[in-house]
């Protein structure tokens, strides 16, 4: 697996890069109210974070009205581990450089995906990104070794929290394990340990060795 930058011209497939907005206050406020765990921790909504005055830019602007939350995901990882995804777009940035492991939805064959079709970007400190709505994608990962990572994560408002009462109509729903959020597991995860479906094939991606 071979890390490109999100500025290379195929990251187009994944998601584009955000540009325009002031995001100083933004992370200087994650950096300060947020911890870096050993592990890997989700906060969907930050009060702090959701005050700013992004919010209203980040909801009219990247999100064309729609009611968002601003949360985090900080920590410590190098391991794919499980690819989710949403009915919207998910913007996220970072006090430090992260990389991100992503593969497409139409990369799903009878349910199942590779871990072949997995690639790496590095996305840069203070970089914007949004990750598309057909585009699978997880926890960030570590751009060096040792070093911890602090991710804003922007989503519709409501997605992860908890999973709506609902009857299984197909197998897609089978993949549900919050709002607004499908995920597909691999053998290895805490998360098919938990009972989440093995949706995953191959060796579990892990970059501790490209950082």
């Amino acid at each position: 697996m071979k890390i490109l930058p999100v500025s290379d011209p195929s990251f187009q497939n994944y998601g584009q890069v955000m540009t325009g907005y002031d995001l100083k206050e933004l992370l200087e406020t994650l950096d300060k109210v947020t911890p870096c765990p050993d592990g890997v921790e989700y906060v969907p909504e930050q009060p702090e974070l959701q005050a700013l005055a992004i919010e209203k830019d980040l909801r009219n602007n990247a999100y064309g009205g729609m009611p968002i939350q601003i949360g985090w995901c900080n920590g410590h990882n190098t391991k794919m581990n499980c690819l989710e995804y949403h009915r919207d777009s998910e913007l996220n940035v970072g006090t430090e450089d992260f990389i991100l492991l992503l593969a497409k939805r139409e990369d799903i064959v009878d349910g199942i995906l590779d871990t072949d079709k997995v690639v790496a970007y590095l996305c840069p400190a203070g970089t914007m990104v949004e990750v598309y709505a057909t585009t699978l994608h997880y926890a960030p990962c570590s751009a060096k070794k040792g070093q911890g990572f602090k991710v804003i994560v922007v989503l519709p408002k409501g997605t992860n929290l908890a999973k709506p009462e609902f009857t299984v109509k197909n197998a897609e729903d089978e993949l549900m394990t919050a709002a607004n959020k499908w995920l597909l597991a691999h053998a290895d995860s805490a998360e098919a340990a938990s009972g989440a479906k093995v949706c995953i094939k191959g060796v579990n991606p892990d970059i501790a060795d490209l950082i």
